[in-house]
């Protein structure tokens, strides 16, 4: 493992625990810092939700769609390199640190059914 970057570190780490430990929240805070912080909320606050058809992460102002570890936010879009394991959005930090504590609230429905009805 000393050659994995230090992302696949704190999942390997997170995904042998099973749970957040103060190691792992500092690991990953330092990596990602507010970044990092505000997913590990996100997931505390059950805000990543998985339907049939996508993975999304309710934000602050919209719900994101998380899919193969890329997101819609502006963030992602404008501002992080994608060739980068450790610039991550909070919002795909927030579902893989979900995933791998096993924190993902599971919906039974499409996604785009959700939206109609807001």
């Amino acid at each position: 493992m000393s050659e994995a970057n230090p992302v696949e570190r704190w999942q390997a780490s997170l995904e042998e625990a099973g749970e957040l430990t103060p190691e792992i929240v500092g690991a990953i805070t330092r990596v990602h810092g507010d970044r990092g912080a505000r997913a590990i909320e996100a997931v505390g606050e059950n805000r990543v939700k998985s339907y049939r058809d996508f993975t999304i992460v309710v934000g602050y102002e919209d719900e994101y769609i998380v899919e193969d570890g890329g997101c819609t936010c502006k963030d992602s879009e404008y501002n992080l390199d994608a060739d980068d394991p450790t610039e991550k959005c909070w919002h795909s930090l927030a579902v893989a640190i979900a995933r791998r504590v096993g924190h993902v609230d599971y919906h039974d429905m499409w996604y785009s059914e959700v939206r109609e009805l807001l």
